[in-house]
């Protein structure tokens, strides 16, 4: 395949994918006013976690397409004499953001399934706070347009804690309570790492791993819309069934 098809691949992936995920959040703010009450804040969270993934996606995929459009994937801009890399950028925003959705994801087992957060809870929200404390040091290098090495190594690895900590956390009490959407979510987060772990581990070396990462977004609008048909439309349709056939 060549370097041409390659980047038309990832920039039709890239906007189709940025139209879905903010359609889904847009189409889970509007149906949030007519969720039972007993899930409206389980649905909040829900509009905050997947909003926070697509704006930071939208720097993420969009700084890339801008990127591509300028011919290099190593395009910088000026802001008051300091440059900045529009993919780095993109990265960076991306990376704060997707803590805060794993976080949030965390927010969300508690809510659902009204567990305390113990120990390991507590450790899984401390996995957050010193993955932003490494993504501080300048060893990040957030102008490059390929992750530097160990910084990619060091944050990631807590990131991954964050993420199959609270998977586990969903898997356990979903499967337990026979919880089938949960399970399906967590089994997508799970999926998601099985295929985000060669990226951060290889993709200096092999830059083609990095096209993992269409499947891997793949898995996360996969637990968007699990949880948009089960908490967010279901109730609504079920009503409107019962209203029809009562007609």
């Amino acid at each position: 395949m060549s370097e041409s098809m390659i980047m038309w691949m990832e920039i039709v992936f890239n906007i189709t994918y940025l139209i879905v995920v903010w359609g889904l959040v847009i189409a889970m703010i509007r149906r949030q006013p007519q969720v039972p009450a007993e899930n409206q804040k389980l649905t909040r969270l829900f509009i905050w976690a997947f909003g926070l993934l697509a704006l930071g996606d939208s720097g993420h995929v969009g700084f890339r397409v801008l990127a591509f459009a300028s011919g290099n994937l190593e395009t910088t801009f000026s802001v008051s004499g300091i440059q900045f890399g529009l993919v780095g950028l993109g990265a960076l925003s991306t990376a704060i953001t997707v803590t805060l959705f794993y976080v949030l994801i965390l927010m969300i087992w508690h809510e659902r399934y009204k567990q305390p957060y113990g120990w390991f809870g507590f450790m899984l929200f401390a996995a957050a706070i010193i993955r932003f404390m490494i993504m501080l040091l300048p060893g990040n290098m957030w102008n490059s347009a390929v992750p530097p090495q160990p910084m990619s190594l060091y944050r990631n690895f807590f990131l991954t804690v964050l993420g199959l900590g609270g998977a586990y956390l969903i898997l356990r009490d979903s499967i337990a309570a026979k919880d089938h959407a949960f399970t399906w979510m967590g089994a997508m987060i799970v999926v998601s790492y099985a295929l985000y772990i060669p990226v951060i581990l290889l993709v200096q070396m092999y830059p083609m791993v990095g096209m993992l990462m269409i499947p891997k977004t793949l898995a996360y609008v996969a637990v968007g819309f699990i949880a948009y048909f089960n908490f967010f439309r279901a109730p609504q349709e079920a009503h409107i069934s019962a209203e029809t056939s009562s007609a």
